[in-house]
């Protein structure tokens, strides 16, 4: 039977309009111009997780830092809120409810809870599938009118645009947007291309939740390799210069360690990392290496019930903070008094050393680069 626009469930509506301030309008036709020159959307990589809470006045407003790449790491977060809403209500005076997030504390500390209702006011870790636009010439860059005023070495003190972020598809969109967010309402992994599960719970979320919004961009760094173009591991970011920190960090710390560099070897991605701080760019070659910025688009499925949470095929290694204690007591592994116990892997004691060296080497490169740029602003006290 056919189904009329007035019998839609407001879940399953896209509202688009023309942009009327010029900074939306100029954003939008930004959009609809990438359409042609990185015509095929892709997926990118894997899901990233975050907390949301249900507003009384409708939709669901997100937390900052969306960025979990597993269900846990937001449940992490999620616990932790619930720590600072008890010292909120301890400095409050309010006893019971100090003594209610604490439970709630402490159920995320044991149990995989995706979803919570705590002081009257419901929780839950939402999922949001990552694509990137790609063309002839590769990923799509960040844009021209991509927000990009994070300073280097500087953007960990960035404001998340997704915090404050309400899922609601009632709230209205510009029309690339809009035509942006029904192509990926319609994308689902194709069948032998992914596990089996992975595409079944694709297929089932696309009934269950038919409707769905787009978050604000986000960008991260991928590395071409055989041809193709493949998430790097310096995380996602919410500006381009976060991410452009994030690939300078990898140069300096994750790259050598991994590559077992010595000093010598270091060299050129050390002068790699210096020229990206100091000609911010999106594309950057290193030792027959070839890295790029890209714009991620995040899309959250909705559903009658709100924002899809996790699903079952999801990779979600790590279990909740008392769950992985228990099991280190079990395997003998957590010392009660000496924490976790000594291993005679000296591989592994030479790799931790050769990771912290580097590690403290960029924290004072940081501080230092922190510390010119006080003197030549000559405004004392810290960042």
């Amino acid at each position: 039977m056919t189904q009329h626009p007035e019998n839609i469930p407001a879940y399953r509506t896209i509202r688009m309009s023309p942009p009327i301030e010029p900074v939306q309008a100029l954003a939008d036709v930004t959009a609809w111009q990438a359409r042609d020159r990185y015509p095929d959307v892709r997926f990118a990589g894997g899901p990233v997780f975050g907390v949301a809470r249900e507003r009384e006045s409708g939709g669901w407003e997100l937390y900052p830092h969306f960025t979990g790449m597993a269900p846990q790491d937001a449940r992490d977060a999620m616990g932790a809120h619930f720590r600072r809403m008890a010292q909120d209500a301890e400095q409050a005076g309010d006893a019971a409810g100090r003594a209610q997030c604490l439970r709630a504390a402490e159920t995320m500390d044991w149990e995989p809870v995706d979803d919570i209702t705590v002081a009257g006011t419901r929780y839950r870790v939402v999922r949001a599938e990552r694509f990137l636009r790609t063309g002839p010439v590769g990923p799509e860059p960040p844009r021209p009118t991509d927000p990009d005023t994070g300073e280097v070495g500087m953007t960990y003190r960035e404001v998340d645009p997704a915090g404050g972020f309400v899922i609601d598809p009632g709230t209205v969109t510009g029309l690339s947007d809009g035509i942006l967010t029904m192509e990926l309402l319609g994308a689902v992994f194709p069948r032998g291309t992914v596990p089996e599960d992975v595409h079944r719970d694709a297929k089932h979320a696309a009934a269950t939740h038919p409707g769905g919004v787009l978050m604000p961009a986000s960008f991260m760094t991928v590395e071409r390799v055989g041809g193709r173009w493949l998430p790097n591991d310096s995380g996602t970011s919410c500006t381009p210069q976060s991410a452009r920190d994030g690939l300078a960090s990898h140069l300096r710390v994750m790259a050598p360690w991994r590559l077992r560099l010595d000093d010598a070897g270091r060299v050129a991605y050390n002068e790699a990392a210096d020229r990206l701080d100091a000609e911010p760019g999106n594309q950057l070659s290193v030792d027959g290496r070839h890295f790029r910025i890209v714009r991620v688009e995040r899309l959250i499925r909705i559903g009658p019930d709100g924002p899809e949470t996790s699903r079952p095929s999801d990779a979600d290694p790590t279990p909740p903070v008392m769950v992985q204690n228990e099991q280190l007591r079990a395997q003998g592994l957590l010392d009660e008094n000496a924490g976790a116990t000594e291993g005679d892997n000296t591989e592994i004691d030479e790799a931790t050393r050769r990771f912290e060296k580097l590690f403290l080497e960029e924290q004072e490169r940081r501080a230092a680069a922190r510390e010119a740029r006080r003197t030549t602003r000559g405004t004392p006290g810290q960042d």
